[in-house]
């Protein structure tokens, strides 16, 4: 009747087609998870406060990080990649946007910490715009599932000054 070939590709069509069919609906049943993250950060100290030989300010600050980010995490994700950024205005641009911390959780178990850190990265200035700035950290999260798109989001903690004198 039919061959060992029609056979087998019926067989395999079927299986993609279910395996398609449970990624979509994968992917669909993230929209159901209304996650409720927290986040608190402290600035404890600045380490150090100076111009750079080019005229740039720096700034290397000691944080307490903590998150509670479990329910961001469903069957289907994979890991959590996030980042604190710190986030000010100046006269030329309306938005600074720099990286001070960053790491990635791969399970819900690590989704709950607290971290006492210097800034990762440096926290320098293109020009000296940084004395007596008001400024705001942010700590952003990128969702990467197994199936489907990822999403991110953030939490924005306002309230911080930078010193109006180098240190």
């Amino acid at each position: 009747m039919h061959s060992f070939g029609y056979r087998a590709n019926a067989l395999l069509t079927f299986a993609l087609t279910i395996l398609a069919l449970m990624c979509v609906i994968a992917s669909f049943s993230d929209n159901l998870n209304h996650p409720t993250p927290t986040a608190q950060v402290q600035v404890l100290n600045i380490n150090w406060f100076q111009k750079q030989s080019s005229g740039n300010d720096e700034v290397s600050m000691t944080l307490n990080i903590s998150a509670d980010l479990q329910s961001l995490f469903t069957w289907n994700t994979k890991q959590v990649f996030v980042f604190l950024a710190a986030e000010y205005e100046t006269p030329k641009n309306s938005l600074n946007q720099i990286s001070l911390w960053d790491g990635i959780i791969p399970t819900k178990d690590n989704a709950r910490f607290w971290i006492h850190t210097s800034n990762k990265y440096r926290f320098v200035d293109q020009g000296s715009n940084l004395r007596g700035r008001d400024f705001n950290l942010t700590l952003h999260w990128h969702v990467m599932p197994k199936t489907g798109k990822m999403f991110a989001d953030k939490i924005v903690m306002s309230g911080y000054r930078l010193p109006a004198e180098f240190r």
